[in-house]
């Protein structure tokens, strides 16, 4: 197996992994943001999780670049899902 087929395959796992373990529960978070809920620690931790997970697959972009857009859309959502639950902090923060 060359190198290109190598990060192929990890690139696919990892995109499963999100597809049926991470996108299910950040769905879930953003239902529960638009309803004007906060986040708990134990999805702040989640979310601080799934981001250094998401760093791991940046050298195999370097090389796979055809996949970069795929990645950019994922860290775009965590990033509307994280100014969405800053958005709902400060509305019921005093002041």
């Amino acid at each position: 197996m060359d190198l290109q087929q190598h990060d192929t395959g990890i690139i696919i796992v990892l995109l499963q992994h999100f597809e049926k373990q991470r996108l299910p529960r950040i769905v879930e978070m953003e239902l529960r943001l638009e309803n004007g809920d906060n986040l708990s620690e134990l999805d702040i931790d989640y979310l601080r999780e799934a981001l250094h997970d998401a760093r791991k697959i940046l050298p195999y972009l370097d090389r796979q670049q055809e996949y970069r857009p795929i990645f950019a859309t994922v860290m775009h959502y965590y990033k509307e899902i994280t100014d969405t639950a800053l958005s709902n902090e400060k509305l019921l923060m005093p002041g």
